[in-house]
């Protein structure tokens, strides 16, 4: 029979043995955060993707040899703060692999709703996140917190996140998905709270716990002390009174992880598109002609690039966009304009061009770079990494 101890041994997301045999990759597809720790970092977190980029993002790793068994939605905000991208991808995925292992991460706002939808669609584990099950120490905690788009008093949006959590637990364990609770320890606030949450999630039937050790980063100030070993191993013990926990915590990463050696090409790039046999060429709205510098909306032409006979990446046309004035079918006929391109290149878009070119196939990369170098990344150069990296805001 199996033991506790053992019962997620070969977990294909909790396990321990399973990180060095299970490919994970995680969709970064959710754009909005509903909460805010006091001691986040500052420094810029990625943009979210669209769902249909971050299935493009899938397809492409598991084409260049990756092992992927389990798909995570996870970040950059909270998967359940806009639900319906969350939702989208999930079933994209589902479509497209329907024997591949599903998850997500959040704070639990809301995502009771989804509990039934997500079960049919085969999430089967869930990550809470639950750092305090006591008002007051949760307003240590938080900056701010955002039911919905609402702005309350932070006293009383504490109280609603931490009702929401509990609504949260007890409807995924009420349709049978494994809940494991992910508790950040920070000395000083919520350390000797622990227990409690470990007792309080115990009795809503979650199924594990994992506790993280704070770990201030370089920008950080007036925070907690980095959490030790010795106060991590007390808190362990105390919390394991109530809760199973996971044996030690390992960080679950934004991109490829779970395996010792994951391939070279199996990392951030991954979440650039590519060019195809059928999608050979790269739009750009420019106004110099230098560099990424005109939003989507302002652009009249296009500039387009492609591959020469030699294969390498050159200005090969101009194109005139739709006029404005046709809502979402001007960003439909623009796509048809754009049936050979991958990619778009703009300084900034709205969000209903982004998801309605997305949708037809066009992934829009919002960026600042220079186009040279830009460009060059999209093919697979090696210049302008700065580039490469905002090109992945969508």
């Amino acid at each position: 029979m199996e033991t506790p101890a053992t019962a997620y041994a070969n977990h294909p997301c909790f396990g321990m043995t399973s990180r060095r045999t299970v490919g994970r990759i995680h969709l970064p597809v959710a754009p909005r955060s509903n909460a805010r720790m006091r001691f986040a970092s500052s420094r810029k977190t990625e943009r979210a993707i669209m769902p249909a980029d971050a299935l493009n993002m899938l397809s492409r790793t598991v084409d260049a040899g990756n092992p992927v068994d389990v798909v995570g939605i996870t970040g950059p905000g909270d998967p359940m703060a806009e639900p319906a991208y969350t939702m989208e991808t999930l079933r994209m995925v589902r479509e497209a692999y329907p024997d591949m292992a599903l998850c997500l991460t959040t704070l639990g706002m809301g995502a009771d709703a989804y509990a039934e939808e997500l079960v049919e669609l085969g999430v089967s584990y869930v990550t809470v996140l639950v750092d305090a099950v006591s008002p007051e120490v949760a307003e240590k905690l938080y900056a701010w917190v955002r039911p919905a788009t609402r702005t309350m008093p932070l006293p009383e949006a504490v109280k609603v996140l931490l009702n929401e959590q509990t609504r949260t637990v007890t409807a995924f364990k009420r349709m049978g998905i494994t809940v494991k609770i992910n508790t950040t320890v920070y000395p000083g606030y919520n350390a000797g709270h622990v227990e409690e949450i470990a007792a309080a999630m115990g009795t809503l039937g979650a199924d594990i716990m994992a506790l993280v050790p704070y770990r201030p980063d370089q920008d950080t100030e007036d925070g907690p002390a980095r959490c030790g070993a010795e106060l991590l191993a007390t808190v362990r013990d105390r919390a394991a009174r109530h809760l199973e926990l996971m044996p030690a915590w390992d960080e679950c990463g934004v991109d490829m992880v779970g395996l010792q050696n994951p391939k070279k090409d199996s990392g951030p790039d991954m979440a650039l598109p590519r060019p195809t046999k059928d999608r050979p060429n790269v739009a750009v709205a420019s106004a110099s002609g230098m560099d990424v510098d005109l939003h989507l909306g302002h652009a009249a032409k296009l500039l387009i690039y492609g591959p020469r006979e030699d294969g390498l990446p050159c200005l090969l046309e101009t194109r005139e966009t739709p006029h404005p004035g046709s809502g979402s079918s001007r960003w439909e006929q623009l796509a048809g304009q754009l049936s050979d391109c991958f990619a778009l290149l703009t300084a900034n878009a709205g969000e209903r061009p982004k998801r309605n070119l997305s949708r037809l196939g066009v992934s829009v990369l919002v960026t600042d770079g220079e186009i040279e170098g830009t460009v060059d990344v999209l093919y697979g150069g090696g210049k302008k990494k700065s580039a490469c990296r905002s090109t992945r805001r969508a």
